[in-house]
């Protein structure tokens, strides 16, 4: 049902595409709005819809009903959170939007809308991926009067809600304890999650599910929406008093952020959202394939995920070529395709109080520079990566004391200490000249083929000039990573904000990966990747082999878990592995060589969540053509039940008979006999099931201890 086609009289545009349909209602001269937004309907037009949702006049109410808008503007008299706010010193507030013209294809439109009185035009714009039905939409608010117009608030689009989903999946967290889920039931009033850290954040994720009651991972009707934006964001739901809802999230402007004067023109970031009537993980597959395909540059995306080895948490800020060259030749010897060298490399660094913003190869620890151990790792076959935090200056260091303007001012407002370290302010040319200079000096001098970009801290008070500057710093930051990607096309990037405090789709315009927290704890990281996986692909989410006595939690794991949960994501490894035992060391080859084994399929097939017992984190991946799966089931906490749970598995053809068999550990974890380990010889040759079967009645799961997490591989024999 891909196409557009108008409808005379009210003038209705259709944008359909990816078993998604928007209906927009634009008459030229009237207020637009949207007729309907969801699941395409087969048959489905115009007149059924007007009709079917016909609203009358209710006592205490106005005389006529106020329909909605694309931005529900001051000046319309909608109860609930208007979506633009804006005023020239008071005045023209009351906005009121109407049509003055369309431009539209078979999947996209651009909606103009004026306010004469007012003098201000917006531009709005609706794609919809015919991939993966994903919607992506804009607003551009321009001034047209002389004098200057203050925007307090722009979203990029209201979007109405089916009344069905009346349930809010949120996701916020802490720093290492990012992504966790939230579930919010029906409710009259406003849901608000307000985010002014000046990145991200760990707590308030700009995304959000929306549910109807019941709705499972493979039934019910579900929607999700996030915003591209790496800076300061809201996010709001509203449910009225007559039962209607919307949803709508944009930048979150600092007061006098954005003046325009006369002719200037401000964007909000873009709003993506996507519904299925086919469950929470079907709205996941979409999300994923929108990512992938017209997200993520196109030009690493197509690269194997290299197995990363990371040397924070074995050498910390104790650095000496003799360690890393060591760690190198080890870490190659498990599997490892690249290394990537963390802080503490430049400058005076020997810990986190000085020498960020420095960024030259340090003389004391390094006298003869980094090409050493740069070379070194590319003769064992990896690839060279390093460590940046460009944003950031401690002020002992010789950059802040040659240029103390170069940091954000506080507004007058007393500043707030955070790890030994001030926000630099990229809205200076100069500053930005330098920070290209010296990273694109790093990456030629000793071919740097990965940057792990860090930042580590909120901004509390971005002042620049005595302005709020909170967006000229996400823009400037954008461009400069944009400029060291023109400039070395091959290079990839990850994002990484004190673990996962930047993982939203703008950043990922620009970056490869997703640094998805700090924590490497196996067990937390079940929960954190689950989280994370609503809305980002396993291929970008960095899952890394931390030591067997995690730093942040203190728990003492074993290395066939650790292993297991950094294979379901972008596999790398975080350990002094001069440390781990010859046992573990053997475990953890094994586990690399597993990971590069089906990594294809890991990244590149179906993402399910399973509907498992509460016990267990179990997913599966699909390959598109049915023929091939595999499946992970870890088991986090202990069971009241006596005997395992059946694990259905969803996404298989149900006609076709499916090989299965045990991959992980490589050995019968079953603490009593006989299990179905042993009776279908799953670490054997493994036994054949239909899909039907697997998926409708399951596999009775074994008794295992927690900690334990099962990997399966499925393979289609007819």
């Amino acid at each position: 049902m891909d196409g557009f086609g108008s409808e005379d009289g009210d003038r209705i545009v259709w944008l359909r595409g990816g078993a998604t349909a928007l209906a927009l209602s634009c008459a030229k001269g009237r207020r637009p709005r949207i007729l309907y937004c969801g699941v395409d309907i087969d048959g489905l037009e115009a007149h059924d819809i007007a009709l079917l949702q016909t609203r009358q006049h209710v006592h205490g109410g106005p005389a006529r009903p106020i329909e909605p808008t694309l931005l529900n503007e001051s000046g319309v008299g909608l109860a609930g959170g208007p979506g633009l706010l804006a005023h020239r010193q008071g005045r023209d507030w009351a906005i009121d939007l109407r049509v003055v013209s369309l431009e539209a294809d078979s999947g996209s439109a651009t909606l103009v809308t004026r306010d004469k009185a007012a003098g201000v035009e917006v531009r709005h714009g609706f794609a919809i991926d015919s991939a993966s039905g994903v919607l992506t939409a804009w607003s551009e608010v321009s001034n047209l009067d002389a004098g200057a117009l203050a925007v307090e608030w722009c979203a990029a689009l209201c979007l109405p809600l089916d009344d069905r989903l009346t349930d809010i999946l949120g996701f916020t967290g802490r720093w290492a304890g990012e992504f966790a889920m939230e579930h919010v039931a029906s409710f009259t009033g406003s849901y608000l999650r307000e985010n002014r850290a000046g990145r991200t954040s760990h707590d308030c994720y700009p995304g959000l599910y929306l549910l109807e009651p019941g709705a499972t991972e493979e039934r019910g009707l579900c929607a999700a929406v996030h915003l591209g934006w790496s800076g300061n964001s809201r996010l709001r739901v509203d449910r009225l008093a007559d039962g209607s809802a919307s949803v709508q999230s944009g930048e979150l402007l600092l007061p006098g952020e954005i003046v325009l004067a006369s002719g200037e023109v401000y964007r909000t970031p873009d709003l993506h959202a996507v519904w299925s009537d086919e469950g929470a993980s079907d709205v996941t597959r979409r999300l994923h394939r929108f990512v992938l395909e017209s997200i993520l540059d196109r030009r690493t995306e197509a690269r194997p995920r290299k197995v990363t080895y990371n040397t924070w948490e074995a050498v910390y800020f104790d650095h000496s070529e003799a360690k890393l060259l060591d760690l190198a030749e080890r870490a190659a010897s498990v599997g490892a395709e690249r290394f990537v060298l963390d802080d503490g490399w430049f400058g005076g660094r020997r810990s986190d109080a000085a020498g960020l913003g420095d960024w030259t190869v340090s003389a004391n620890v390094y006298p003869d520079g980094l090409a050493r151990v740069a070379n070194h790792v590319r003769s064992l076959g990896m690839k060279f990566g390093i460590w940046f935090e460009p944003e950031m200056v401690n002020p002992d260091s010789d950059l802040f004391r040659a240029h103390p303007d170069w940091v954000f001012e506080t507004g007058g407002a007393e500043p707030i200490a955070s790890r030994n370290q001030l926000t630099l302010d990229l809205t200076k040319p100069e500053l930005g000249e330098y920070l290209f200079a010296r990273l694109d000096a790093i990456v030629r001098e000793l071919g740097v083929a990965y940057i792990k970009w860090d930042m580590n801290r909120d901004t509390h008070h971005p002042v620049s000039a005595g302005r709020a500057a909170m967006h000229g710093q996400t823009r400037a930051l954008y461009q400069l990573i944009d400029r060291l990607r023109a400039a070395h096309p091959e290079l990839e990037i990850e994002s990484c904000s004190s673990g996962g405090a930047r993982a939203d789709y703008g950043i990922l315009r620009r970056t490869d990966r997703i640094w998805t927290s700090d924590n490497n704890d196996a067990r937390d990281r079940q929960a954190i990747q689950r989280g994370a996986n609503h809305f980002l692909p396993l291929s970008v989410t960095g899952s890394h082999v931390g030591p067997a006595k995690c730093h942040i939690t203190g728990r003492v794991l074993p290395m066939e878990l650790r292993a297991a949960t950094a294979i379901m994501g972008h596999m790398g490894i975080e350990a002094d592995l001069s440390l781990e035992t010859e046992g573990d060391l053997a475990i953890l080859s094994a586990a690399t060589a597993l990971y590069k084994q089906h990594r294809a399929l890991i990244h590149g097939g179906d993402y399910r969540r399973l509907d498992a017992h509460a016990a267990y984190n179990a997913i599966a991946i699909v390959a598109a053509e049915r023929g091939e799966a595999i499946v992970s089931c870890a088991q986090v906490e202990a069971l009241r039940e006596s005997h395992p749970p059946r694990l259905r598995i969803a996404g298989l053809h149900p006609a076709r008979r499916y090989r299965l068999r045990q991959v992980w550990p490589q050995r019968d974890v079953s603490l009593t006999a006989p299990s179905i380990v042993t009776e279908a010889d799953l670490l054997g040759k493994g036994a054949q099931f239909s899909g039907a079967a697997l998926a409708e009645l399951g596999l009775r799961l074994p008794l295992t201890y927690p900690d334990t997490c099962l990997i399966f591989h499925l393979e289609a024999a007819t």
